[in-house]
């Protein structure tokens, strides 16, 4: 009594409970979970891990011979199986933009951003920070201002928001970008389209700057390529013309540099990257490169393939964006309310009337998103609503 137990006595324990668990079996099974010893059930994992490989090469190589005997007998291949992700579980979005939508694509031509995306004019920003700035603030302005062809930035002082919107415009600036800062980090972008909106407010996370990226390359002047993609929903279509219009409309490829904002789950992944294409000898062909080359030696004879691939270079900033909220603050005929995207901004609009909002949560909208109800005269007022923040912002049209 009380003393320890021999190895062997141990390493029958797991044994004996796969075997009771399932007597049927000849072969008995061993789970790592219920051995005690570190080494050995590392082993045990290890080894289960390769059989299941071995096992998975064996159905792939499988289903490979089922098609290939299935396209030589002239018959129909087995479907192939599409794997379960979070991506087709979504249900389908009614919103989702059609190709043949003509109602759409005639609100392009008449929408804000329809100057600059058909070249009309040349896009210009201003980039401004909010009044208690920090000293991570200014890195990441220095790095948008290389991102952004055409960007200004000025120095946010004791001027209101209001007084900036009115300098840009009679400067004619297209567009204006306020960089928020909590706790001496960016964690807000406000992009507010000049001169009658819309306004978009944008949550930041998970910033990482140039010097942080490791390997990181530095960019050129060249006016760079823009990729969006996945804005197909209206409010992903609207979101993305406006993300467009911030850059000139004709990219030098030589430079290159390519933007990219990605929409995944209504979080928008931004990356910086250069880019070049190089030569790589392989000795087995790759029917889907389409710009390989055939290497021949001196009798004539194809000895392998030059496959030409891409190699990439990230110049950064990384960033993440979300909780978008865009909207033009103008009256419109008709009697309506709605919530701005379940963020406790609720918006009443009365035909001829009054136009309130309330805002629960005040932190989640700094005031300057509203800055378009400023603009057109509403006034506002402060209250507190079971204990949470209320402003109120009233216009009467009537007068």
């Amino acid at each position: 009594m009380g003393g320890k137990r021999s190895k062997a006595e141990s390493e029958e324990t797991p044994l004996a409970v796969a075997d009771d668990e399932n007597p049927n079996n000849k072969k008995r099974k061993i789970l790592p979970s219920l051995i005690k010893n570190k080494e050995k059930r590392s082993a045990v994992h290890a080894k289960l891990k390769h059989d299941k490989k071995i096992e998975k090469k064996k159905k792939a190589k499988l289903r490979d011979a089922a098609h290939k005997r299935a396209l030589e007998l002239g018959e129909e291949p087995p479907p192939k199986k599409i794997p379960r992700t979070i991506e087709n579980a979504r249900e389908f979005d009614e919103t989702v933009c059609k190709p043949d939508d003509e109602e759409l694509f005639a609100g392009n031509d008449a929408d804000e951003f329809s100057s600059v995306l058909k070249r009309e004019s040349t896009p210009k920003i201003l980039i401004t920070t909010c009044r208690f700035n920090s000293t991570r603030g200014p890195a990441f302005i220095e790095e948008l201002l290389s991102v952004i062809p055409n960007a200004h930035y000025y120095k946010r002082g004791t001027y209101d928001l209001k007084k900036i919107v009115e300098y840009a415009n009679k400067k004619e600036f297209t567009s204006m970008i306020v960089v928020h800062t909590n706790r001496r980090e960016p964690d807000a972008l406000l992009i507010i389209n000049l001169p009658d909106g819309p306004t978009a407010h944008f949550k930041l996370s998970k910033l990482v700057l140039r010097r942080d990226i490791k390997n990181h390359g530095n960019p050129t002047s060249h006016m760079p390529e823009l990729v969006l993609n996945n804005f197909t929903t209206r409010l992903g279509h609207r979101v993305g013309r406006m993300i467009q219009s911030l850059f000139p409309q004709d990219p030098n490829f030589r430079g290159r540099r390519v933007v990219t904002f990605h929409n995944q789950r209504d979080f928008i992944f931004f990356r910086h990257h250069r880019y070049i294409f190089e030569g790589k000898e392989s000795k087995k062909p790759d029917p889907k490169n389409k710009l390989a080359k055939s290497v021949k030696n001196s009798k004539g004879e194809k000895v392998s393939q030059e496959n030409v691939i891409a190699r990439l270079q990230e110049c950064g900033p990384r960033f993440t964006l979300n909780g978008f909220i865009s909207r033009t603050w103008t009256l419109a005929a008709g009697d309506f309310s709605y919530d701005l995207f379940g963020c406790g901004v609720e918006v009443h609009l009365v035909k001829g009337a009054t136009l309130i909002t309330y805002i629960h949560h005040l932190w989640l909208l700094p005031s300057e998103s509203l800055i378009e109800l400023l603009r057109h005269g509403a006034w506002a007022s402060y209250t507190s609503v079971l204990g949470y923040p209320t402003w109120s912002f009233v216009r009467d049209e009537t007068e």
